[in-house]
């Protein structure tokens, strides 16, 4: 069996798997060490999973989607058959958008701007700060 050192990329999959364990805890207000707690396994291995630095087995899996009130397919929607991600990665992009801890909250209160203007303008400035970042990075 080859090791997987700590500079090895994870795969696209248990990324996307990982990130969709996150939303879905997440949207069921449970902490990682209540998710542990229920799948017998320490909170560090759900943190590992949740960053598709572990493969989740297809029984935690099946145990996690029964836990989290789901049907296991949840996990992998939005792979396309290469299990790569859709054509243009929108479905990972925003798998990923919601797995981050401040992407859930984004999501969350951003429909709530009633201002179609001001929208645009929270688009803009985010805009901005990558594109004043990626500048940053060049120089």
């Amino acid at each position: 069996m080859v090791e997987k050192t700590a500079a090895d990329p994870a795969h696209p999959v248990d990324l996307h798997v990982g990130a969709r364990l996150r939303i879905r805890r997440k949207l069921l207000s449970l902490s990682q060490t209540q998710l542990a707690d229920a799948l017998g396994i320490t909170f560090q291995q759900v943190q590992k999973y949740e960053r598709g630095a572990n493969r989740i087995s297809a029984s935690k899996l099946y145990e996690a989607a029964r836990l989290l009130q789901s049907p296991v397919s949840y996990f992998f929607e939005g792979l396309d058959a290469t299990g790569d991600g859709d054509d243009d990665g929108f479905a990972q992009r925003m798998t990923l958008f919601v797995a981050a801890p401040e992407g859930l909250e984004l999501a969350s209160l951003f429909p709530q701007i009633t201002d179609r203007r001001l929208r645009r303008r929270v688009v803009d400035l985010v805009r901005a700060m990558i594109d004043e970042d990626t500048a940053e990075g060049t120089r």
